[in-house]
């Protein structure tokens, strides 16, 4: 009896393997190769200095109506800074970041988020080996008749206070 349930268990385990191992593996998501490129932005004119000190304006107004206090750096396509604002009282250290996420927006023609989700949601940590990137929200590319132009970096908040305050400004570039 002793051998037949130690039998029984054995005979168990060896089917639960067995069918755990013809079980197909899932695809790797970074395997997958797509038919276009994503976020193919094309590169437009750089976004004048007007512009920018607009967006930034427009970054401050929506900060100040909800209380926050932000770091708002605008850039051109290559990642160079045009416009920069710090309000009072904004955290020191968001100087930095603002400037960065807004870089890190134009350069990847891409949200910040994207990163962020990247990390957080796909536990793809590859995305840290990437140069120059920033894995928080609040960094939004900047797009003007289907051509990028620049970037718009906010910081001071948390990552959610700084993609609404650069979201709220970035739509206004059109206007």
């Amino acid at each position: 009896m002793r051998y037949g349930l130690c039998g029984a268990i054995a005979l168990g385990v060896a089917l639960a393997v067995t069918a755990q191992a013809q079980q197909p593996t899932a695809q790797n998501p970074l395997d997958v190769i797509p038919d276009k490129m994503p976020f193919n932005i094309p590169y437009g004119s750089p976004i004048s200095l007007k512009q920018a000190q607009g967006l930034v304006q427009a970054a401050i107004d929506e900060a100040t109506r909800r209380g926050w206090e932000m770091n708002v750096a605008v850039v051109g396509p290559t990642g160079d800074l045009v416009a920069f604002a710090r309000m009072d009282g904004a955290q020191l250290a968001s100087i930095s970041i603002a400037q960065h996420k807004a870089r890190t927006a134009v350069r990847y023609r891409r949200p910040t988020r994207a990163f962020e989700d990247a990390l957080q949601k796909s536990d793809y940590k590859y995305i840290l080996s990437l140069d120059d990137v920033v894995a928080s929200r609040g960094g939004i590319p900047l797009v003007v008749d289907g051509k990028l132009v620049g970037g718009i970096g906010c910081s001071g908040g948390t990552g959610s206070q700084d993609e609404a305050t650069c979201t709220a400004a970035a739509a206004t570039i059109n206007k």
